[in-house]
């Protein structure tokens, strides 16, 4: 499935896995060396996540239930841990940098293409 920032109109992750049990959520991003360029993992429901036991950095944009940018947090190390976001629906873990390349911004739509 592709992620399309549809208010810029630009491709955000070529290939994104929806994680939407409570196991695919826990396990994450963990084991995982790398987050590859073009990747993502969206998290359904979510509203914080961690990083306890991650690798590398990554990218997080929560997203509400009409699919517009709740708040962005680029570059988010190893072991920290989100706020919650209590009108975000779900979150999306992307490459760290990715948010910055790609211009992402709070309000921005995104849509979900298969």
């Amino acid at each position: 499935m592709r992620i399309i920032n549809q208010t810029k109109n630009c491709l955000l992750a070529e290939e994104a896995v929806i994680a939407e049990t409570f196991f695919k959520r826990s396990k994450g991003l963990l084991g995982k060396k790398n987050l590859p360029t073009g990747q993502a993992l969206v998290l359904m429901p979510c509203n914080s996540v961690h990083t306890f036991f991650m690798r590398f950095p990554i990218d997080i944009a929560f997203i509400d239930k009409y699919n517009k940018v709740v708040k962005i947090i680029p570059l988010i190390p190893p072991f920290r841990i989100t706020p919650v976001y209590f009108n975000a629906h779900f979150a999306i873990e992307f490459p760290a940098g990715t948010l910055e390349a790609d211009n992402l911004k709070e309000q921005d739509k995104i849509e979900f293409v298969r």
